[in-house]
């Protein structure tokens, strides 16, 4: 079901809410941005429960607890329970607890997410490399030492299993831009050579742990960036919304690699409570709503009138569908054209 566009198929009129029974959310830039909840998350989030969708939260956070994640976005008026929280940390330790021969040490670099999360697998956090751990998981905390990252770095190279909950090089904080969990475990890369397994996004790993701890049968990934939500629902099997209220821009869609497609768009989470967005082959191009969208002597064309997200949806599906990347200065400037009217 990856990477389908929604014509004349699936899921047809039903809304999101009700064509897929489990949504796995991203959290910052689609239901929260800094300490404030995105304007329609909370509202559009509670009546996709009342639909009958079961909510997920997935984050590459391992730093905080499900229970702590749960809680902040109670006080912004979502609907969560610690139940309804899945982290990176939890699919690192699946990972680990699946390791063949069986581990029960594990070095832990991280903090009070990832040990939680090792400890309900029935695995016991150590500190040392010469405490023979089988496995090393490595977690962002901001306390993190040289000493740790150090015997992270002699466990890995004496040819212990190397799992890190994710790969975000960067960490966004009050003060701007901090280096992420990707950039420590470049330490120890850099220092053993060594190449971790990551189980956060874009890797399956936290979207199956999502779908298998919610029992979801047809679930949605919901996510504002192309380079993991998207990519991570590719590689999860899982079709995918992505909503406008984040990093994503019409340039990064109309440009987008095959990988990192999207089965829909919307403006925010209340594309959940519409049915699909429908796009239809038509003579030179492909129209959504009003309008068309085409590609002439390589150049992406947009024509028509109505909704913003309808016109850049059908440039998507004519970009995608042609046989060169064309050039998408024109449609771009259509699409801002159609926003600011």
């Amino acid at each position: 079901m990856t990477g389908h566009f929604a014509v004349d198929d699936e899921p047809g009129p039903l809304p999101l809410a009700q064509a897929y029974d489990t949504a796995l959310l991203d959290l910052d830039g689609v239901v929260y941005v800094g300490p404030h909840a995105v304007a329609h998350a909370a509202p559009s989030l509670t009546r996709a429960g009342a639909l009958g969708m079961r909510l997920a939260y997935v984050t590459n956070n391992a730093y905080r607890t499900p229970r702590a994640v749960a809680g902040h976005l109670r006080r912004l008026g979502l609907p969560a329970a610690e139940d309804d929280v899945v982290t990176s940390a939890q699919a690192a330790a699946r990972l680990a607890a699946e390791l063949r021969p069986p581990v029960v040490r594990v070095l832990a670099i991280g903090g009070e997410g990832l040990l939680a999360a090792l400890r309900a697998y029935g695995l016991e956090p150590v500190r040392s490399a010469e405490e023979d751990p089988g496995c090393v998981v490595q977690g962002f905390a901001p306390t993190v030492s040289w000493r740790e990252l150090a015997e992270a770095a002699y466990a890995v190279g004496r040819g212990v299993p190397w799992i890190v909950t994710n790969a975000d090089p960067s960490a966004p904080t009050h003060r701007g831009t901090a280096p992420g969990n990707g950039a420590l475990a470049g330490v120890v890369r850099a220092a053993t050579g060594a190449v971790p397994t990551v189980a956060g996004k874009p890797s399956a790993a936290l979207l199956r742990e999502g779908a298998a701890r919610t029992g979801a049968r047809r679930p949605l990934m919901i996510g504002d960036r192309l380079d993991t939500d998207v990519e991570g629902a590719r590689s999860a099997g899982f079709d995918s919304l992505v909503v406008l209220t984040g990093a994503t821009t019409a340039h990064d869609l109309l440009t987008a690699p095959e990988h990192r497609r999207p089965t829909h768009l919307a403006a925010d989470l209340r594309g959940l409570l519409a049915p699909a967005r429908r796009v239809e082959k038509y003579p030179g191009g492909y129209r959504c709503g009003g309008w068309v969208g085409s590609v002439r002597d390589r150049e992406l064309m947009l024509t028509g009138r109505g909704d913003p997200e309808d016109a850049l949806w059908a440039a998507c599906r004519a970009a995608w569908s042609a046989a060169e990347s064309p050039s998408v200065s024109a449609a771009l400037a259509t699409l801002g054209r159609c926003a600011r009217s």
